[in-house]
Formats: structure tokens, C-alpha cells, sequence
């Protein structure tokens, strides 16, 4: 049976997700303590390392990115990033203890490395009422940055509210629909916090309903998804895209779809 839901480790290291949901799509973790570092390459893949706390030295091949990062939690301020392309070696150097992202997608692409600062990253609000939540856009069209396959942005959902809501998938080009894989890697504000997420599709014969908790993945290679935080804990995702093309495109459950149309929301 496949496994769409995952728990990341939490302790020191690099830690990749092992996943055989996705075929495009892959994610790693990495923790270092004040002075460490990682050396990894990139291969046939392009990455998004995304700072989620901490501060850290980056380099990739010759170029040198200093003091990446420095909030101190997902939860306080947008997202310090640093695009690594294909065939590309790079040391990550903690300058405090740090927790990074690493998503990544295959590429065709050769480019150069470059920063995404917090002040470049599009922010705003989708949704009204009990499924409103905080949208922190770091690499998706069209803010004309050079990328492959990968889109990624970060979600906050407030306390008790219910998060990419209506449920949606996109498995397929099909009209306005669009062929993506994607992932929501959560964190939630206190070790005790939790949340739910639906993943289910009627086609495929299959609809799960998992407990998030801090560290926690959904793997969505199809489906329709959905998210809610529990009262008194909010919460975040990272999530990250690749499939055709990188303009996205959904299909709405239809038989809740009909919320879309009672106010403006992506």
C-alpha cells in the first residue's frame, strides 16, 4: 500500500524523505548545531534551500551567499532562500543552530545560484472567514526567477481554521486543470499542537484522513487535499510543486466547490 504521510526526523543530520508516492518530487531536512556543515550536489536535480530557522553561510560552487536566514521560527517573518541548480556542489555552514528545507525537482535547467530574500517574497491572505490563511509565495511564476519544475511557497493557518480549502487536486491536464505533484511539510506553533489533513480521491478508490503534528509530511502525487488546525495552535506548511510546466491549474471537489464562488480566492 502507498504511503502518502511521513514523519521527519527531528534530530541532528541531513535527513532525507523516503518517499515512493512522488516520482518528481523529494524532500531532505537538514539540522546542524553553531559551526557545522553539509556538503551535498545537486546531480540532475534543482533545489530550493529554504532557511526555517537560523543562520548560515551558503556556498555553491564559486558563489557565496553569507548570512542566509535568521528568524527564528517558521512562524516569525518570510523565508530566506537560496536557489541551488543542476550539476551543482554546495556546503551549507551553521553560524547558529539551523533547520533547512531542501525540496527539489529533476531540471533541465542550467543557471546560475541565486538568493531570495525575505523582502522579495509575495505575501497576502486567501480565503474569508474560518479558512482564511496567510500565503508567502518564494518561487513560483511569475516573479521571473529562472526554475525547472519547482514552485514553493510557505502557509500559515491561523488557530481553528481550515487551510487550502475548497479541497483540490491536479493529477491531470484536463481544461484549466494541470498536472503537478506536490508536498506540505507542516510545523505547528507548540509540541503538543496538531491538525488534520484529508487526502481522497474518489477515482482511485481511496480517502485518508491523517493527524498533523510538528515534522509531519503529505505526500500528493494525486488527490484531492485539505487542511484544518486545531483551536489554539497555528500552524504552517511548507509546500512545493513539479509537473507540467510551472503556470498552476485545479479542479475544485464539485461537491464543495461551490464555496470558491462566494468570495475571491486562489
Amino acid at each position: 500500500m502507498t504511503q502518502y504521510f511521513h514523519t521527519i526526523e527531528k534530530k541532528e543530520g541531513f535527513h532525507p524523505l523516503e518517499d515512493q508516492a512522488c516520482e518528481l518530487l523529494r524532500f531532505a531536512k537538514l539540522t546542524l548545531n553553531p559551526g557545522e556543515s553539509y556538503s551535498g550536489e545537486t546531480a540532475d536535480r534543482e533545489i530550493l534551500l529554504v532557511m526555517l530557522s537560523g543562520k548560515a553561510d551558503v556556498q555553491v560552487g564559486d558563489h557565496t551567499f553569507s548570512g542566509i536566514g535568521g528568524r527564528p521560527n517558521v512562524f516569525a517573518g518570510n523565508p530566506h532562500s537560496v536557489y541551488l541548480p543542476r550539476h551543482s556542489p554546495y556546503t551549507i555552514t551553521a553560524l547558529s543552530r539551523i533547520e533547512v528545507a531542501l525540496p527539489s525537482a529533476p531540471s533541465d535547467l542550467d543557471t546560475d545560484p541565486y538568493e531570495i530574500r525575505p523582502d522579495q517574497v509575495n505575501t497576502g491572505t486567501w480565503g474569508t472567514l474560518n479558512y482564511k490563511r496567510n500565503f508567502r509565495e518564494i518561487l513560483v511564476k511569475p516573479d521571473g526567477r529562472p526554475a525547472s519544475k519547482l514552485m514553493v511557497g510557505e502557509t500559515i493557518t491561523p488557530s481553528g481554521n481550515w487551510s487550502t480549502y475548497p479541497p483540490h487536486k491536479h493529477e491531470e491536464e484536463n481544461g484549466p486543470e494541470k498536472f503537478h505533484e506536490e508536498m506540505y511539510y507542516f510545523r505547528v506553533s507548540s509540541p503538543e499542537g496538531w491538525g488534520l489533513t484529508r487526502h481522497y480521491s474518489p477515482e482511485r478508490g481511496y480517502d485518508q484522513t491523517y493527524q498533523v503534528r510538528d515534522d509531519t509530511l503529505l505526500s500528493i502525487p494525486h488527490g484531492y487535499h485539505t487542511y484544518t488546525s486545531a483551536p489554539g495552535y497555528q500552524s504552517y506548511y511548507l509546500w512545493f510543486l513539479a509537473g507540467d510546466g510551472r503556470v498552476q491549474g485545479v479542479k475544485l471537489d464539485p461537491e464543495v466547490g461551490w464555496v470558491q464562488k462566494t468570495v475571491g480566492m486562489v
